[in-house]
């Protein structure tokens, strides 16, 4: 398409839906209908979020915020456009205030109106603007990369004795020692990964382990979760009544978010004190208990993944990882080595089958029960003359 055309194409589309806004865009997505437009807050629009958006079905995404700083080449974006929802992007933080919530919102080209009046612009983002952006992205990320670098080695002075410290584990019924443990994240691909693994899950029957959201997407998969840890920010009520064992994440310092909703939901749970993250904590929840294996879904695992979740909760990932050593897989990696593999339960079961199936034949077919027949007695005569019985 030419430029001229673009530019017309712009200016002349429209879309208009009820308008739902928030400032953090995992909450807004619980209260998202299909055909709202979504306002969001969201600087570098991370591929979570903007999947999130996408299985709503919004009609558009209004972005005070620019969804690529430059910082680096973050997916959401791109994962929005591609699949033909509209972002109007960069609108500016007015527009968080101006918009007026459940009321009807009208995108024309970059423009927004309520009521016929004009209360903000922005970009209208398409293929190839986001594109450009994360190539600028990428060609500047070595900025990024140091500034991660500095992150982690502050991290290690100021906070690696308490990663690699002991920990006191909470009481729980499930019985982790000894048996596989599969940390959940409603992260990149996680229902991929979960129906990848479920020949995995149906032999091993690992701890299942999920991290808020997981448990949903535990749910979602016809899976139970045994545990579920974190700051329950993001997990359904129906969902955590599905565990034997919740577990809230609680810093060393006391800081302890969270706490409110699980008062809120009058559930029992304990405390599990540990730096990092919530996802760093199940996994090393996982590690203490004795687990001889850690697999992981829906975890931060590349660059990108790091700089989605930002800079101060990257460096604990990442010592984490470290502390866990060999003892942690990604879900595709086991997927992958599991795929196509022949168990001897499986030849059995084949065996069986064939067998089950010669002997109904036999029982239905007359005249194979005939031959047979005849060929018993023909063994049974050969037999009888060369013993001398005759």
């Amino acid at each position: 398409m030419a430029r001229r055309d673009k530019e017309q194409f712009a200016l002349e589309a429209t879309e208009r839906g009820p308008a739902r806004a928030g400032r953090r865009t995992k909450d807004l997505t619980k209260l998202l209908a299909p055909g709202d437009i979504a306002v969001i807050d969201h600087a570098d629009l991370d591929r979570v979020a903007a999947d999130a958006l996408v299985e709503v079905g919004v009609a558009a995404v209004v972005n005070a915020s620019p969804s690529i700083t430059g910082r680096y080449p973050n997916t959401g974006p791109l994962q929005l456009v591609d699949a033909g929802i509209p972002v109007i992007d960069d609108v500016g933080p007015d527009i968080m205030e101006r918009v007026t919530e459940s009321e009807e919102l009208v995108i024309e080209g970059g423009r927004l109106l309520q009521d016929g009046a004009l209360i903000g612009t922005g970009t209208r983002l398409d293929h190839d603007l986001v594109v450009a952006a994360m190539q600028a992205a990428r060609d500047t990320i070595g900025e990024e990369l140091q500034q991660f670098a500095v992150n982690t080695l502050q991290y290690v002075t100021d906070e690696a004795h308490l990663t690699f410290a002991p920990l006191t584990l909470p009481p729980m019924q499930t019985e982790i020692s000894g048996r596989h443990a599969l940390v959940v994240v409603r992260g990149h691909d996680y229902k991929e990964d979960l129906r990848a693994l479920r020949p995995y899950i149906k032999e091993y029957q690992p701890v299942l382990i999920a991290v808020d959201g997981g448990a949903d997407a535990l749910v979602e998969q016809r899976m139970t979760p045994d545990i579920i840890i974190g700051d329950f920010d993001s997990v359904s009520e129906g969902a955590l009544h599905t565990a034997s064992d919740l577990v809230h994440h609680v810093h060393p310092s006391g800081h302890a978010p969270g706490r409110e909703e699980l008062a809120a939901f009058g559930v029992d749970y304990e405390e599990f004190v540990v730096e990092g993250t919530s996802e760093d904590a199940a996994m090393l929840l996982a590690h203490e208990a004795g687990a001889p294996l850690i697999v992981a879904v829906g975890t931060h695992a590349t660059m990108v993944e790091f700089l989605d979740k930002g800079r101060p909760g990257m460096a604990s990932t990442f010592l984490t990882r470290l502390r866990l050593g060999p003892e942690l897989v990604d879900a595709k990696g086991v997927s992958r080595l599991y795929e196509g593999r022949v168990r001897r339960r499986d030849v059995v079961l084949l065996v069986g089958a064939a067998l089950a199936v010669m002997l109904v034949m036999v029982m239905v077919s007359e005249s194979l029960r005939v031959y047979l027949e005849a060929m018993w007695l023909a063994v049974r005569d050969l037999w009888l003359s060369m013993t001398g019985a005759f």
